[in-house]
């Protein structure tokens, strides 16, 4: 009875034994399927972007032999029938019948083309673009969604009209030759990736609804003008692909409609591999331009267009290998997770920001949100209130997984911080508590950050909502617009010092430090070296301290203190967008649409005097006209210190 009992117990203890073994063995085989990104980043080569041998045998492991499915093709009647009886699919279908009489505006015409690419300016050709992929892309899906035959003319009329263009690129990204445009090249931009991009969906989305003779020429196209392209460009790095190997939010953009465009396309299951690879490595120099806590240096605006993205590519490999290929963790789960809370922390009060580089003042309730939509399913961010897309990809996978796209009834109040210091580029948020509250952001950085002005020392002064004081924001995208003579992206347009009347320089190497903080409850003190953003070699020291005093209604100082070996001329300046009153040469006013701030100059070593010139920059995309009130020493010193004290009436 003992020994029959024993054996019962023995019998039981094994098998608990072998499904634990086999329990083990599973979860190992699982970690084994997934791509060890570390490891994979290991193998690449330096050089180019291009997948190394080890790194494709790495892949062959996670991604499946067939090409991707974006979503159900038409012939799906159940999956398609049920989006078009849901509100969103409704509601597509309204806007998609709103379009249908429009005609394409595409191709521009060849001396429009040279035009927009001589002069820069993007008005004459980027709404007919952009209203044309919308338009079309607006069609595919609402074809889907009804399968009457209703839109497939104007799809075949749209798709042969981008087809029959001879250059996908924006003008101004083609070289000053029109080598694109004369078609001795091929290239990708922002451009060509989305019309890549829509051309895909369609030939798959559609199948034989779609000519045999149409469907041949879009493969034909997107062989040639992406997939081709972009595996060269991998390759052999020119000047026309450098985006390929930087940190600017055109490495995820275009890297994600190319990967698109392949996976869904091509029959070739090594040029998936190859694309897919490339992608990866491709990605480690974009995420590379964010800080680990976080931090763009681009700006909110593109942020949500180069992380938004990023975003979308990792969720369809994520799709496609079934979650093996992660990059929503990529190799840096923190950071990635701080980069996707970077609104929220950039915040300054209730949807404001600083417009440093060629970022915005406001947290836009425009264009797409698919980032923050994204981030805050896969970083714990805050939920938007509402959902915003533009691109057809995006509305595909909004469809598929409505889960993450469902806005909360309950709207989630963050409760700010006193400061955010992001460290890694020398930025500082310093909010104010009061009832109207009084806060600045400031930033070191490096004159060279991607969408740079040359900046260092600048800063951003905000009452409530009101923005009164500081960064002027960027040009408008026309020509001249990048360049770094531009009044409104070199140092003249921002307030940071002048000595000498020389300009900050440009370059990694022009910087500034952040020496010293204290961050309490009633002030914040940033202590920042700004020598080294300027060629002055008698320079010995040039020091900004900003103070935040958070009693009563606030106060705000920007102390300025330089030595030098010889006499220099010093200067320096209030830029703003408001109407301001110049009391005297000591004393100004700024007057928002709500508020008004007194400005009070003092000078130890020197006495000043004021100016007041119109930046002559007629579009700037925080609005125009901004003003420069130039602050001026009256001689030449050793030495000496500028204060300008910034307090709320």
């Amino acid at each position: 009875m003992v020994n029959k009992k024993w054996n019962i117990w023995y019998a039981l203890f094994l098998i608990s034994l072998l499904i634990v073994v086999a329990s083990c063995s599973h979860k190992t085989e699982e970690k084994l399927l997934n791509l060890d990104m570390d490891m994979y980043l290991q193998h690449a080569d330096k050089d180019t972007i291009y997948p190394t041998p080890q790194q494709i045998e790495m892949l062959k492991s996670v991604m499946p032999k067939e090409s991707f499915h974006p979503a159900p093709k038409l012939a799906d009647r159940v999956y398609w029938n049920a989006i078009a009886e849901s509100k969103s699919g409704k509601e597509y279908l309204i806007k998609a019948n709103a379009l249908l009489d429009k005609k394409p505006e595409v191709p521009i015409s060849d001396s429009i083309y040279r035009l927009a690419n001589r002069e820069g300016n993007r008005g004459i050709y980027k709404p007919r673009y952009y209203r044309t992929m919308d338009r079309l892309e607006h069609f595919i899906l609402a074809e889907c969604l009804e399968n009457e035959g209703r839109f497939l003319p104007q799809i075949e009329t749209y798709s042969n009209s981008i087809l029959g263009m001879k250059s996908w690129l924006h003008p101004n990204h083609d070289d000053k030759n029109n080598g694109v445009l004369e078609g001795r090249r091929v290239s990708i931009d922002l451009g060509a990736r989305k019309f890549g991009s829509v051309l895909a969906l369609a030939n798959y989305l559609l199948e034989d609804k779609l000519t045999r003779q149409l469907k041949e020429e879009i493969n034909r196209q997107l062989q040639k003008r992406i997939i081709d392209s972009y595996l060269q460009s991998t390759k052999y790095l020119d000047e026309n692909n450098k985006w390929i190997k930087s940190t600017s939010n055109w490495n995820s953009v275009c890297t994600s409609g190319s990967v698109l465009a392949t996976i869904t396309n091509s029959k070739n299951y090594d040029e998936r591999l190859a694309v897919v690879g490339s992608a990866l490595n491709s990605m480690n120099y974009y995420l590379s331009g964010f800080g680990d806590d976080g931090y763009c240096s681009e700006g909110l605006g593109y942020w949500g267009y180069g992380f938004g993205h990023y975003l979308y590519l990792a969720q369809i490999l994520y799709d496609y290998t079934e979650g093996k290929i992660d990059l929503f963790a990529f190799n840096n789960a923190e950071k990635l997770k701080n980069v996707g809370r970077f609104p929220q922390s950039f915040e300054i009060q209730n949807g404001t920001c600083a417009p440093f580089a060629d970022g915005v003042s406001s947290i836009s309730s425009k264009g797409s949100n698919f980032a923050y939509v994204l981030s805050a399913n896969y970083y714990g961010a805050m939920m938007p209130t509402e959902i915003r897309m533009e691109e057809a990809a995006e509305q595909l996978i909004a469809w598929q997984q409505p889960k993450m796209f469902e806005v909360s009834n309950n709207i989630m109040i963050s409760e700010m911080s006193g400061h955010t210091y992001f460290n890694d580029f020398g930025m500082v948020i310093s909010r104010g508590k009061q009832d109207t509250p009084f806060s600045i952001a400031v930033k070191a950085g490096h004159n060279a950050e991607n969408h740079n002005h040359s900046d260092v020392g600048t800063y951003e002064i905000f009452l409530d909502t009101d923005m009164i004081t500081g960064d002027i924001g960027a040009p408008s995208y026309r020509a001249g617009a990048f360049s770094p003579d531009n009044k409104a992206r070199s140092s003249w347009g921002h307030p940071v010092p002048m000595i000498n009347n020389q300009l900050q320089s440009n370059g990694i190497e022009f910087k500034g430090i952040i020496t010293e903080t204290e961050f309490t409850e009633i002030r914040d003190k940033v202590v920042m070296n700004i020598l080294p953003a300027y060629e002055l070699p008698m320079l010995q020291t040039l020091t900004r301290t900003i103070t935040n005093d958070k009693s009563g209604m606030g106060t705000i100082t920007i102390e300025d203190q330089f030595k030098a070996t010889e006499h220099v001329s010093f200067g320096s300046s209030i830029m703003t967008l408001n109407t301001y009153k110049i009391i005297d040469d000591t004393t100004v006013i700024l007057e928002s649409e709500n508020h008004q701030v007194k400005a009070e100059i003092q000078s130890e070593g020197f006495t000043v005097s004021i100016k007041d010139v119109i930046v002559p920059v007629a579009h700037l995309r925080e609005g125009a006209p901004a003003y420069r009130i130039g602050i001026e020493a009256g001689k030449k010193v050793k030495e000496g210190k500028l204060t300008i004290t910034y307090t709320p009436l």
